[in-house]
């Protein structure tokens, strides 16, 4: 059974950066795709990016393209997503999900989802 834990949350200035990790542990990460997700208080959870097995497909929504990288250290069995110039709009609860792939699938920001972390705060406020 895989876990996800994701980390690196907090208070950050409007223009400033974070990144955030997905630690996973129970089995080999590389047979997953990986998606971060977030949801804002009266607002439905919105995806943000996702990643392929191998990192050779990635995807992101229009509202963080050119701001926000998502990555992978397979070895190190954990995802990252780098956010920059993050904006006020950018606050909410921050999860990461996993879904099996026996294949090289392209990811996609879809809703089902076979595991997901707890979630991370992200606070951008002056």
């Amino acid at each position: 059974q895989l876990q996800l834990v994701e980390s690196g949350g907090g208070l950050v200035q409007p223009g400033g950066s974070l990144r955030l990790s997905c630690a996973a542990s129970g089995d080999t990460l590389d047979y997953y795709n990986i998606g971060w997700f977030r949801q804002a208080p009266g607002k439905e959870r919105e995806g943000v990016s996702c990643i392929s097995r191998s990192g050779s497909s990635t995807n992101y929504a229009d509202s963080v393209k050119g701001r926000f990288t998502i990555s992978r250290d397979n070895a190190k069995n954990t995802v990252y997503l780098q956010m920059s110039s993050l904006k006020p709009e950018d606050t909410a609860i921050y999860y990461c999900a996993a879904i099996r792939q026996l294949l090289f699938t392209v990811c996609a920001l879809q809703p089902r989802w076979d595991f997901w972390g707890q979630g991370t705060q992200v606070t951008v406020s002056s």
